[in-house]
Formats: C-alpha cells, structure tokens, sequence
C-alpha cells in the first residue's frame, strides 16, 4: 500500500536540518551516501531548512533519529525512541544477529558503562 503525503513545502518553516544532522553524527557526505544522493542536495536542504523532496523524509527521519514531525517543524516534536546516525545503525546490524551474539554485546557494551561510570 502506498501513502501519499499532501504537503505545502512553501509553507513548512525552517528547520535546522544541519544541527539533526550533527545530533545524529552524521556528515553530509555520509548523509547523502546512506539517502543514495548527492552532498550538494543535502547542503541545499540545509540551507533552506526543508527537504524539498517529500519521498526522502522517512528515511531521512529514520537516519537522523527524528520524527517526520520535527523533520518538517511541527511544533511540539517528541523525541525517536531509536536513535539516528552511525549508533542507529549500528542498534539495526546488531539486532539482525543471533540471540547469543547480541547477548554478548550488550554484556560487553554494559561493562564498558559501569567502567566509564567508576571513573567518574
């Protein structure tokens, strides 16, 4: 089933796509990369403060560990319960492992806190 979303892009306000991007530790290179894109539309994006084109806000939602809402400033944005970026990435090869293997890396990933958490 395909949706199709009716949005007046003239009319959505700015949006700081270049801080989401940062937030999601992402660069524009590597932004535009994982959209399969050019840095040059990304930049452009940025600058005008909207994505311009519509069929690339799920996935750009998805990669910066946004909402459509706040990729597109409604107010009131909540918060992705999935983070973006390189450690949302990361959360989705990890979870297509084995049980086992994902066992083990929260139990090392756990250890790794409790260290960090000592320290300070």
């Amino acid at each position: 089933m395909v949706y199709f979303v009716y949005m007046n892009l003239k009319e959505t306000p700015f949006v700081d796509l270049t801080k989401m991007r940062e937030d999601a530790g992402l660069t524009v290179r590597g932004l535009a990369s994982q959209l399969g894109i050019s840095h040059v539309a990304v930049l452009k994006w940025e600058k005008a403060g909207k994505v311009t084109k519509t069929e690339f806000l799920i996935p750009m939602a998805s990669l910066l560990g946004v909402t459509i809402d706040e990729l597109i400033g409604r107010p009131e944005p909540r918060k992705s319960a999935t983070p973006g970026g390189k450690l949302g990435q990361v959360f989705r090869e990890v979870s297509d492992l084995p049980r086992s293997q994902q066992n083990r890396i929260i139990s090392f990933v756990e250890d790794m806190l409790t260290a960090q958490k000592s320290k300070a």
